[in-house]
């Protein structure tokens, strides 16, 4: 009897194992996937490109990483890759684990050492938050680490989930309809900012970053601080995501289908020159009748099948 308890025991624990696999393979492809398209949807990755990623040591980070470093084996294009952190002496910060790792993956790697902690401390009063001061500190460190290195992009980790945050915070608190974008310009004009895991879910980063185990690192500085705005918008966009599935894909459908002439901004849309002659507007409202809506295609979270094309990500032509 024991044996034959201890055989199915057995067999049970080795299909549990095989369906773990076979979900986190899936979820790996899902998650190259969605890095590869907006890679290639908005020219992020170049031939020849040196990609500065900046590694915090946080899920979204070690993910995106992860992932990059997958498409520089895979992808038809020469990019190479240096990882950076910033280590800004915050009390109790294991400075060890980050080395570790990535030696471990063979890496080129840059620890970059500056006390902001102290800075941040000294200059924001206790209960305040951090995130003002402590934003433009590391990036000008960061943009200055850039410039030494010869980097041509800038790789950050915010994700789809980031982005409609900040959307939201933008036009409750800032009256501006502004997300975060996947690609931009830095503020000192000398470097070319990318967030190539602009498609992907936080909960399929923090699916991934426990499956692979990283080395997850903590940080009280910034976005984990409980009186953050950003932390009231998160549990809002949270609470509609369990009750209203889907919304959060139509929401973020919607960043990717604009209509200047259906807003109210003249600077966007030119409405002092419209005429009868110009014609109706594409896609625009046609006077009396009722909209209709149709079920957005969520690209980024469908399910295709387990292939993964792998991506012309700007192959030169």
């Amino acid at each position: 009897m024991s044996l034959g308890t201890n055989g199915a025991e057995s067999s049970s624990s080795a299909a549990a194992q095989s369906k773990q696999k076979h979900n986190f393979n899936k979820l790996q492809k899902r998650l190259r996937r969605n890095v590869g398209k907006a890679i290639a949807d908005f020219g992020m990755i170049e031939e020849n490109d040196k990609v500065m990623v900046c590694l915090s040591g946080g899920k979204d980070s070690y993910t995106m990483l992860d992932i990059l470093m997958f498409l520089k084996r895979a992808a038809p294009i020469h990019f190479d890759i240096v990882a950076v952190n910033l280590d800004q002496k915050q009390p109790g910060f294991p400075e060890h684990i980050l080395p570790e790792y990535l030696n471990s993956l063979g890496v080129a790697y840059q620890i970059v050492e500056e006390d902001t902690y102290s800075i941040v401390k000294d200059k924001i009063p206790e209960g305040k938050t951090t995130c003002s001061l402590c934003s433009r500190l590391r990036r000008a460190i960061l943009y200055r680490t850039a410039k030494e290195l010869g980097a041509t992009k800038i790789a950050l980790g915010h994700h789809r989930d980031d982005m409609l945050e900040t959307f939201f915070l933008n036009m409750f608190h800032g009256g501006k309809l502004k997300s975060m974008p996947p690609k931009l310009v830095s503020d000192n004009g000398e470097h070319i900012v990318i967030r190539p895991l602009a498609y992907c879910t936080e909960s399929d980063i923090q699916e991934y970053s426990t499956l692979s185990d990283f080395p997850i690192i903590p940080c009280n500085l910034c976005g984990s601080q409980d009186n953050l705005q950003r932390q009231h918008i998160k549990g809002m966009l949270q609470d509609w995501n369990k009750r209203f599935p889907g919304r959060i894909e139509s929401m973020f459908s919607a960043l990717q289908n604009v209509a200047p002439s259906h807003l109210v901004d003249s600077n966007l849309y030119d409405f002092q020159s419209i005429t009868t002659h110009d014609g109706p507007v594409k896609d625009g409202d046609i006077g009396f009748d009722e909209p209709t809506f149709e079920k957005p295609e969520s690209e980024q979270l469908a399910e295709p099948a387990d292939t993964i094309d792998i991506i012309n990500i700007m192959e030169p032509q």
